[in-house]
């Protein structure tokens, strides 16, 4: 277990899936956490079984990351982790995807991680102490291999990594110690496989050359890690969460 005592974090689409998995994890390693979801009911329902804060959150909403920022400072005093995490999947191709969709998955993908990004630094260079905090975006495998039948998923989790290492430089480069690293989860047991065939999750499954899908729990540790002190020289980088499958060529 990673020692996060005395920290206080925010983890967004934390409802379900790696989000609360995330909530749980940091919450039982010694942080506060707050957690955030556009899905009020399912959200408040994650949190009060883990014993943390719930907030209801549309992360593509600049007012309500100011909200959010602002109430964790004067409840908390300081924010030390940030964990965006919230997502969607549109599963439309470049010829499905209208503009309207397009944008709607940007928002969230995208825009909500810059926003989060942005909020975190307001709050985390004003800590008690000088400046200090970790900021952990999720990204995806499909930003290295693409979904031809997901184009704003694809485009958009290839983006996070980029933005991931704009902020950690341009952190650094101003003097704030905030780290700013992304963890990039390959194919994981959540909701979005539930409704799938059996099939279907086998094949996903096989990506990996370890023949399964990933526990959120797995993933949530991974976060963790980079989310500690253990951890204080290392940004702007990529953990993989993988099981392999961006080792391994396609032809094996």
């Amino acid at each position: 277990m990673t020692d996060l005592s005395g920290k206080v974090a925010i983890v967004t689409g934390a409802a379900s899936g790696i989000g609360a998995a995330t909530a749980k994890r940091l919450s039982d390693d010694g942080a506060t956490v707050v957690a955030t979801d556009v899905q009020s009911d399912l959200g408040q329902k994650t949190a009060d079984d883990i014993g943390v804060q719930f907030l209801e959150q549309d992360v593509g909403d600049a007012q309500r990351w100011t909200e959010i920022a602002d109430q964790v400072k004067r409840d908390h005093g300081r924010l030390d982790i940030l964990v965006n995490n919230a997502g969607l999947t549109l599963s439309q191709s470049i010829e499905d995807i209208d503009l309207e969709d397009w944008n709607r998955g940007l928002k969230v993908l995208l825009t909500g991680p810059m926003l989060g990004c942005q909020n975190a630094i307001r709050i985390m260079k004003t800590n008690p102490g000088g400046s200090s905090g970790s900021i952990i975006n999720i990204a995806s495998t499909t930003a290295y291999t693409a979904l031809p039948q997901d184009v704003t998923y694809t485009s958009a989790k290839s983006g996070v990594r980029m933005l991931t290492k704009s902020v950690a430089v341009y952190c650094g480069q101003q003097g704030y110690e905030i780290r700013c690293n992304t963890v990039i989860p390959g194919a994981t047991d959540t909701a979005i496989l539930k409704p799938l065939p059996d099939e279907v999750k086998a094949a996903v499954a096989a990506t990996s050359p370890l023949n399964r899908l990933a526990d959120p729990a797995e993933t949530a540790a991974a976060i963790a890690f980079v989310a500690s002190d253990e951890c204080q020289f290392m940004t702007g980088s990529e953990l993989m969460v993988d099981g392999g499958a961006l080792a391994i060529h396609p032809g094996f």
